[in-house]
């Protein structure tokens, strides 16, 4: 199929290059004009065949909120919007709602794989109508490994469910890091060779995981993390997860507990924390602050 990638930063570029591969054609816009094929959305749009299909992969918020204004005043009857960033599944809701009202169709794609996904897929979260998710279904199983994607609901239900992978994320993660600052705290075995231990974990133990592989090739890159600091970001939808368990009086004390010690880490510089900021370095390319 013939789609728009409006958004080319390090997601957005490698998922319009693994549609390419895949035989898709890919008109792409970036407000960077060297990152684009088209200079304008206007362009991008009457490049495109009716009905028209237009994935947006722009930071959450304001962004999407200008770009998906724009696109709805180009756009015609039938055409179709997907949000392939970590909007809020609330402002998704609404935006469908929103789109609808003017013939227009919309998916919300929660999106894993960081920078590995050019080359081992991404795993696909969609919210949308079943027509909706039908008409992308072409790119999904193009962008998404085997078994890789799935309508997980309505419009929101993608980045709903996305939202929680991303919690869950806060709590692996955290539980990673505190293991290995205790192995590296230890009095009794100084000289533990944290590389060696991940390395072994991830034969057979039943902590294997893909994160405990990145985390085992962080330690062997530098073994004491000392070019990492241990200050790490939370972009949303860890804080999101902790207000939904509230309202639905679920209780979630790890990802509560993951999210409070990513504040912390704003505060001091531990061990724990250079671990998860190296991971997130790891699978999902985030920028690291570097000690000097």
């Amino acid at each position: 199929m013939k789609l728009g990638m409006v958004g080319l930063g390090r997601m957005g570029a490698a998922m319009a290059e693994r549609l390419r591969r895949g035989g898709h054609e890919v008109v792409g816009f970036d407000r960077d004009p060297s990152l684009g094929q088209v200079s304008s959305l206007g362009t991008l749009v009457a490049r495109l065949p009716a009905p028209r299909a237009v994935w947006l992969m722009v930071p959450a918020g304001p962004a999407v909120e200008e770009t998906l204004g724009a696109l709805a005043g180009l756009l015609g009857p039938g055409d179709l919007v997907v949000d392939g960033g970590n909007s809020n599944f609330r402002d998704s809701m609404r935006r469908a709602r929103d789109l609808a009202a003017r013939g227009l169709l919309f998916c919300d794609a929660g999106t894993s794989g960081g920078v590995w996904g050019l080359e081992e897929g991404y795993c696909l979260m969609v919210g949308g109508t079943e027509e909706a998710f039908r008409r992308i279904e072409p790119a999904l199983s193009t962008l998404a490994p085997e078994a890789g994607y799935v309508r997980a609901g309505p419009p929101g239900a993608g980045h709903f469910v996305k939202m929680v992978h991303n919690g869950i994320e806060y709590g692996l993660l955290q539980a990673y890091a505190e293991g290995f600052d205790v192995l590296r705290g230890s009095k009794e075995f100084p000289d533990l060779d944290l590389a060696a231990i991940a390395e072994l974990w991830r034969h057979g133990s039943v902590v294997r995981s893909w994160l405990l592989d990145l985390a085992a090739r962080a330690l062997a890159d530098d073994p004491g993390l000392e070019r990492v600091r241990g200050w790490v970001e939370d972009t949303g939808e860890g804080r999101w997860t902790v207000l939904e368990a509230i309202e639905e009086g679920v209780p979630a004390p790890a990802t509560a507990a993951a999210l409070f010690a990513r504040f912390d880490s704003r505060r001091e510089d531990s061990f724990a924390m250079k671990l998860v900021a190296a991971l997130r370095r790891e699978f999902g390319g985030h920028q690291v602050k570097e000690d000097k």
